[in-house]
């Protein structure tokens, strides 16, 4: 199997597997570990998108290998990595809601404050801007919380529905890989 091949297979499974987590977890309760799985799948999302916006098919083939044999993706023409900031930076441009969802899951994948959800509200714990966009793209996309308090409970009842939206953003996404195609909008 080429590297292409193994790089959407593993995309694919490792949705498959969050999508099982998610349907286990969502009755039990375990918010953080909710919002980190949804961070999972956006971080696939944001790395398919930035390999689709390569109009070179060599460095797209060449980054896909090291994904593939596990090492980071290494800029050919500047010294450092394709860091994670670039990449969200990049797919904000076709979902602004990218950022906020990644920045919010960010705090659920480190340890932070926003892991004591069981005694602190964590839409108490970010500023009011972040609060006011995650609330503005869940009322968009997935018509609520209507209230403008709502409470991490409240809006951690509409994260399936946000896992399905990444979920089929990336499906998508992956099926243009496959296809070879260059994402214009992006250039």
């Amino acid at each position: 199997m080429d590297a292409g091949a193994s790089f959407c297979r593993q995309v694919r499974a490792r949705s498959a597997e969050h999508r099982a987590v998610l349907a286990r977890l969502s009755p039990a309760g375990a918010f953080g570990t909710l919002v980190g799985v949804l961070r999972q799948e956006l971080d696939s999302m944001v790395r398919v998108i930035y390999l689709l916006s390569l109009s070179d098919m060599n460095e797209r083939r060449r980054l896909i290998q090291q994904a593939v044999s596990g090492k980071p993706w290494p800029i050919t023409d500047a010294q450092g990595r394709v860091t994670d900031r670039e990449m969200v930076k990049l797919a904000s441009r076709l979902h602004g809601w990218t950022s906020s969802v990644y920045k919010f899951g960010c705090g659920f994948i480190h340890l932070s404050g926003l892991h004591d959800y069981q005694t602190r509200d964590p839409l108490a714990l970010i500023d009011r801007a972040e609060k006011q966009a995650i609330l503005g793209h869940l009322r968009h996309y997935h018509g609520g919380p209507s209230s403008d308090t709502p409470t991490f409970e409240e809006l951690a009842s509409y994260l399936p529905r946000v896992f399905e939206k990444i979920a089929s953003n990336l499906e998508c996404y992956v099926r243009s890989l496959e296809q070879g195609e260059v994402l214009d909008e992006l250039q």
